[in-house]
C-alpha cells in the first residue's frame, strides 16, 4: 500500500479515458465486494428484531448525517439500546403504558354509567384497597421478570463451548492488570483527543495520527466497517482526493490482509498532498489504527473470562455489532455516489449513470455471493469490465 501510494501520488490530474475506464471498473466491483461483506457479516446481528432495527437504525442514521463524532456516538447508542431490550425495560414500558390506558378506559366507562363519575364497587378486586394490592403484585411480578430475564442472544454466548487455549499462548493476564491497561489507554485516548480539539493549528500529522487512533478505537465488527470511517476522517477533511481514495479501496480489496492496511496508503497520500516525507505520513497512520485494537485486545484478555458470562456484556456487544454493520452499508450507498471516474467527473459521481457499471456491479455481488467468486477476482473482472466498456463506447 505504500508503493502504491508512491505511484498515485505521481499520477497526473487529468488521465487517459481507458485509464478512467479501469478505474470505474475497479470501483463499481469494489461496491459489489462490500455490499456482499455487508450482507454477510448482517446475518449474526440481524438474527433477531433488535439486531435487524439496530442494523436498519444505524444505516439509515450514516447516510443523513457526517461528522467526526457521529458515527462512534451511533455504535455507542446501538450497543446500550440492545442493552436495555435485552434487559426488558421496553417489554415493562409497555405493559405498564397499556395498564394506564386500560385503567383510564375502564375508569372513564364507570364515570359514565352513573352520571356522577362514580361507580359502586361490585367486588374486592374492583374496591380501592383491591385495586391497589393486585397493581403492586403486578408490579412485583415485572420487576422479577426483569431480573430474571436472560436474552437469548447473550445466553447463548455464555453458554459457548470452552475454549481450549495451548499454555503457550495463554497470556495469563489477570483482571486487575487487564483493567490497568484498559485505564491507560482511555487516558490516552481522552488526551489525544483533547490535544486535537484546543489546539488552535495542530500539526498535520498530529491530526492525522489523531483521526486514525479515533477510527482505530471505534470500530467493530469486521473490516468493512473501516471504510466508512477512513473516508470521513480523510477524504472529507480534505486530504485525499475521492479518485485516489477508491483507487487505493479497490486495491486493498484485492490484496491479502486486513483492510486495516489502507490506512497506510491513506496516510502517505496525506502526508506528501502537505509537503512531508510520505513514509512519515504512513508511519503515523500506521500507528494510530493499529495502536487501540492492540491495547484493548491486551486490556481486555484479562477481564473477558470475568465478564464473558454475564448476559448485560454480551447485550452490549451484540448492538455495538449490529451498529457497525449497520455503517457497512452506509459505505455502500457513498462508494456508490462517487464510483464512476471521467473526464468530466473528476471528483466521482453516481455509478447509476452509466448503467454498464451497476451490472458490474451486479455481477462482482452475484459472483461471491452464488458462485464463490473471490474479491481479488471480482476486482479484476472489474477493471477488465471496464476496459471492454471504453472499447465498445469508442469504437
Amino acid at each position: 500500500m505504500f508503493a502504491l501510494s508512491e505511484g498515485v501520488s505521481n499520477m497526473p490530474s487529468t488521465l487517459p479515458r481507458p485509464a478512467y475506464a479501469v478505474l470505474s471498473g475497479l470501483n463499481a466491483a469494489t461496491v459489489g465486494v462490500v455490499a456482499l461483506a455487508a450482507v454477510q457479516l448482517s446475518r449474526g446481528p440481524a438474527s433477531d428484531g433488535v439486531g435487524r432495527v439496530l442494523v436498519f437504525v444505524c444505516g439509515s442514521a450514516g447516510l443523513l448525517y457526517n461528522a467526526l463524532w457521529y458515527f462512534p456516538v451511533l455504535i455507542v447508542a446501538a450497543g446500550l439500546f440492545a442493552l436495555a431490550a435485552d434487559s426488558g425495560v421496553f417489554r415493562r414500558a409497555v405493559r405498564r403504558a397499556r395498564g394506564i390506558v386500560g385503567r383510564a378506559r375502564r375508569s372513564s366507562g364507570s364515570g359514565g354509567e352513573d352520571g356522577q363519575g362514580t361507580a359502586p364497587p361490585t367486588s374486592s378486586s374492583s374496591s380501592p384497597d383491591g385495586g391497589g394490592i393486585r397493581q403492586q403484585q403486578q408490579q412485583q411480578q415485572e420487576e422479577e421478570e426483569g431480573q430474571n430475564e436472560l436474552p437469548a442472544n447473550a445466553a447463548s454466548a455464555a453458554a459457548d463451548e470452552p475454549r481450549v487455549v495451548p499454555p503457550e499462548r495463554n497470556l495469563n493476564m489477570s483482571w486487575k492488570a487487564g483493567l490497568a491497561v484498559i485505564a491507560a489507554f482511555l487516558t490516552s485516548f481522552a488526551a489525544v483527543m483533547v490535544l486535537r480539539a484546543t489546539l488552535r493549528a495542530p500539526p498535520l500529522l498530529y491530526r492525522l495520527f489523531a483521526n486514525m487512533y479515533l477510527a482505530g478505537t471505534v470500530i467493530f465488527g469486521g473490516g468493512p466497517v473501516v471504510i466508512p470511517l477512513l473516508r470521513e476522517y480523510v477524504v472529507a477533511e480534505g486530504w485525499v482526493s475521492p479518485r485516489d481514495f477508491l483507487i487505493g479501496l479497490a486495491v486493498i480489496q484485492a490484496l491479502p490482509g486486513p483492510n486495516f492496511n489502507f490506512a497506510v496508503y491513506l496516510g502517505a497520500l496525506t502526508a506528501r498532498g502537505g509537503g512531508l516525507p510520505g513514509f512519515a505520513g504512513a508511519a503515523a497512520a500506521f500507528a494510530g489504527i493499529f495502536a487501540p485494537g492492540l491495547a484493548l485486545v491486551q486490556g481486555t484478555m484479562g477481564v473477558w473470562t470475568a465478564v464473558r458470562g454475564r448476559p448485560r456484556v454480551g447485550s452490549l456487544l451484540r448492538g455495538v455489532n449490529a451498529g457497525a454493520v449497520g455503517l457497512i452499508y452506509t459505505a455502500v450507498y457513498r462508494l456508490w455516489q462517487i464510483g464512476y471516474i471521467d473526464e468530466g467527473y473528476q471528483g466521482g459521481t453516481n455509478l447509476g449513470v452509466e448503467p454498464w457499471w451497476v451490472v458490474v456491479t451486479a455481477t462482482s455481488y452475484v459472483g461471491g455471493m452464488w458462485f464463490g467468486v473471490k474479491p481479488w477476482a471480482s476486482i479484476l473482472l472489474g477493471a477488465a469490465m471496464g476496459l471492454a466498456w471504453y472499447g465498445v463506447e469508442s469504437s
